[in-house]
């Protein structure tokens, strides 16, 4: 075989085994939006009745001014009700080391047990809300409701973020939040992931070529410098 042949060979191979990764299937409808975050939404604790968890992974941002999320919760949930009574709840987001308990949190009632006895968690104050936030999530958000929307297996809370509090670990010494620091879960395809390998910040792409374009400009420069 000659070089040139097994070059055209190689080079085949490639594209065979690019066209292969990109090949598809069909599959049936159904919620695969992922990696989600997973979180630990606290509610109730008022009036007699007992705060709870309940673990959701059907959360998103969905506004910037005012700032607001959603969280999508079945309606035979004891939650649900604790929610819809009270109007307000807190997603508190956990590390990866609390895994166990944030499942434990989705697979039993809150109907039935005391979560946070369940879990070991602890209770915390809220700044703006009565419902409790949980102390060992590094995230904690606290919202008030602004608006239901049943949708058929779910209810979507749309609701307005009040209030945040995060660990004081997390703030590096210029004061800005360092969430690599955090461990966070997520959430794909019915199973639990600790977020991995840090790439970029948001707009680190356009970023990364004007300072390579910045630097061919300064070595140009240099070249032409008399001092040189």
């Amino acid at each position: 075989m000659s070089v040139q042949t097994a070059g055209v060979g190689k080079r085949g191979r490639e594209r065979g085994a690019r066209r292969s990764s990109a090949a598809k299937t069909a599959w049936k409808p159904g919620n695969l939006l992922m990696p989600l975050p997973v979180v630990l939404a606290s509610c109730g604790g008022t009036r007699g009745q007992r705060a709870n968890l309940i673990t959701l992974a059907w959360v998103g941002t969905i506004c910037s001014d005012p700032p607001m999320l959603s969280i999508a919760v079945r309606p035979e949930r004891h939650s649900h009700a604790l929610i819809k009574a009270a109007g307000e709840f807190a997603v508190n987001v956990p590390s990866a080391d609390l895994a166990k308990q944030t499942d434990w949190c989705g697979v039993v009632s809150g109907r039935d047990v005391d979560k946070f006895a369940g879990t070991g968690l602890t209770p915390a104050a809220g700044l703006k809300v009565s419902c409790p936030i949980v102390l060992e999530c590094p995230v904690n958000i606290e919202c008030r409701v602004r608006k239901t929307l049943p949708l058929g297996s779910h209810t979507l809370f749309l609701a307005e973020i009040v209030a945040v509090q995060v660990s004081a670990a997390l703030v590096d010494g210029a004061g800005a939040l360092d969430i690599r620091r955090a461990g966070l879960l997520a959430f794909a395809h019915g199973h639990y992931f600790e977020l991995g390998r840090y790439i970029g910040h948001f707009g680190f792409s356009v970023r990364k070529r004007r300072k390579r374009r910045c630097a061919c400009r300064e070595r140009r420069l240099a070249r032409r410098s008399p001092s040189r």
